[in-house]
């Protein structure tokens, strides 16, 4: 099986990336033969503005650009996606909302029905979330500020396209070990697919 990983964060060095890595060794120590690919949306220079000709591509109204047909086309050959992100005020960044925005069209991810609920296209597609916070647990649930993010993209966004969310993980960097959080990322990559087969029908809605 094979897994896109994409870490959205302009400094190649933070932690966000020494996560992305630790979860593809994870792949690779699998044993199972599994393949993967890593995106930096920053290094690719992935443009995340919303312009009019994305506007049309969700109207159905013209193709979509074909940058966006690239990052479709990875994901089609994906069997999980991984996002790997820091927070920034309690969601994702804007480059990785950009991604997501321009990416996720009608009529590829879904596919909006008049009068109907949407047609959710992205079943098969295994969903795995790496959140990497800088405050302490105390303030996110405090505020609810992680059921929030929940709601948001679990449900928000994978949901409407029916890809099933397998793994929601907010890292904590204040007050928690790091060597910890490596091993967990590890270890999520080293059973990204464990009971794929049975999952892939998920209704997320």
């Amino acid at each position: 099986m094979h897994a896109l990983i994409v870490v959205a964060h302009p400094n190649p060095d933070s932690f966000s990336h020494s996560v992305a890595a630790h979860v593809a060794e994870g792949v690779r120590l699998s044993g199972q033969g599994d393949t993967l690919e890593i995106a930096d949306l920053t290094a690719e220079a992935f443009d995340p503005r919303f312009t009019a000709a994305d506007i049309a591509a969700h109207l159905r109204e013209g193709p979509a650009p074909a940058d966006v047909l690239v990052e479709q086309a990875r994901i089609d050959r994906a069997d999980a996606l991984v996002l790997v992100y820091p927070v920034y005020w309690w969601s994702m960044p804007g480059l990785l909302k950009g991604w997501i925005d321009r990416v996720f069209t009608n009529g590829w991810a879904y596919e909006d029905m008049p009068g109907d609920r949407p047609v959710k296209r992205l079943r098969h597609l295994r969903i795995h979330l790496v959140a990497i916070g800088g405050a302490t647990m105390r303030t996110y649930a405090r505020h609810g500020y992680f059921g929030s993010m929940t709601k948001q993209i679990d449900h928000g966004i994978f949901g409407y396209c029916g890809a099933p969310v397998a793994t929601s993980e907010l890292l904590l960097t204040e007050t928690q070990d790091m060597a910890s959080h490596l091993d967990t990322v590890r270890a999520i990559g080293q059973n990204l697919f464990a009971g794929s087969s049975s999952e892939t029908t998920a209704d997320a809605a």
